[in-house]
């Protein structure tokens, strides 16, 4: 019941601005659905399903403060070692500046990410490239720093 709510008040925080922004509103409305998923996966502590929202393929481009790495199971294994549990995970919360349509089925988005820790508050700005892959929307770019 607690992840439902806290799954519509993120939905609803992320949607609040979309009809003022280009694109179209059906495609967006799936993108910030998927991030929301990803929210709720992260914040109780299941990276793999978190995971479920990037293209699941070799193909894959994560940057971030190591480099570049490429890959689906390269990134999950990144993500593993840098977050080994719940507490390191901690409470994620996305703020999306913009999401606009740079080609036909690819979208651009530009955020911030913070994660409240007890051992620390962490956050940052992202960009990501989100495509339709197989009739759904995927990311296959991330760059997060």
């Amino acid at each position: 019941m607690r992840f439902t709510f806290l799954f519509f008040v993120i939905l609803f925080s992320l949607n609040s601005d979309l009809k003022a922004q280009s694109g179209n509103i059906q495609d967006r409305k799936e993108i910030m659905m998927i991030l929301a998923d990803q929210t709720i996966a992260w914040n109780e502590g299941d990276i793999t399903k978190f995971m479920d929202g990037y293209w699941k393929s070799d193909s894959l481009v994560f940057v971030g403060s190591s480099g570049v790495t490429r890959g689906w199971q390269k990134t999950l294994d990144n993500y593993k070692t840098s977050y080994p549990d719940k507490s390191t995970m901690g409470t994620l919360k996305f703020d999306v500046v913009d999401l606009y349509p740079i080609a036909e089925n690819t979208y651009f988005m530009i955020g911030k990410w913070h994660l409240t820790r007890i051992k620390g508050n962490v956050g940052g700005h992202f960009t990501l490239v989100w495509k339709i892959i197989n009739g759904q929307w995927k990311i296959v770019s991330d760059h997060s720093s």
